[in-house]
């Protein structure tokens, strides 16, 4: 494979954590002001989260079907490189706030994934996820059908692919093979497990990040 693929950690909540992923070689790390998840991290966080990264490495602010007014508010306290958004959210809001922006596109039955994502076609990348009835937006740990991102869909897509849901250290090599997109996007895959195995959310563990990072390096090295 050829290239490099691009990493975003996300759902940080913590500075140490943010610190850890651009060591560890991510490309960007995502801080959520949506208030619906345990990530949601407030402005002040946020800003001390993203004060703390060193250069190069970007922050992105992630909001599902916000007002205006909440975007411009975060704009305003933390500096903020991209835009994510997570809801049914119009391409109109998306681009209305001078800022590079990405669009998350729920991969679920019934959805025409290049009719909806030709909404965003000046969107920075599109973020396909996974999408689970009554479960967050985001972030839950699952992964979809990534034949659905056929190549026939890859190559009619303007804007860059960023592949979520369901990715881990595990996981990630085989994602990077089968869909070669520009950049993945990880939460609950490099999140700290408590005594029941499942993630904690929001509290990252830094040796998964690491492992994910090594994994995403090993694939575009090209195959195993």
């Amino acid at each position: 494979m050829s290239g490099r693929t691009r990493i975003k950690i996300c759902g940080i909540t913590r500075v140490a954590d943010g610190v850890a992923a651009a060591r560890a070689g991510a490309d960007a790390i995502g801080v959520v002001f949506w208030r619906g998840t345990p990530r949601c991290v407030s402005h002040d966080q946020a800003r001390a989260i993203v004060g703390a990264l060193p250069p190069f490495v970007g922050a992105v602010g992630l909001f599902v079907d916000p007002a205006p007014d909440e975007v411009r508010a975060a704009l305003a306290a933390v500096p903020l490189d991209w835009l994510q958004f997570h809801g049914a959210e119009a391409s109109e809001l998306c681009r209305s706030f001078g800022r590079p922006y990405l669009k998350a596109i729920a991969v679920k039955e019934g959805v025409d994934l290049l009719e909806y994502a030709a909404r965003y076609e000046d969107a920075a990348g599109l973020l396909f996820d996974a999408y689970r009835e009554g479960d967050l937006p985001g972030g839950t740990g699952h992964a979809f059908d990534w034949t659905r991102l056929s190549v026939e869909l890859r190559h009619a897509l303007k804007p860059p692919i960023v592949l979520s849901g369901g990715l881990d250290p595990d996981n990630v090599g085989r994602a990077i093979r089968d869909i070669a997109p520009w950049a993945v996007d990880v939460s609950s895959g490099v999140e700290a497990r408590g005594a029941d195995g499942k993630p904690q959310r929001g509290l990252k563990d830094h040796a998964r990040i690491a492992a994910f990072v090594q994994g995403v390096r090993n694939a575009d090295g090209g195959p195993p």
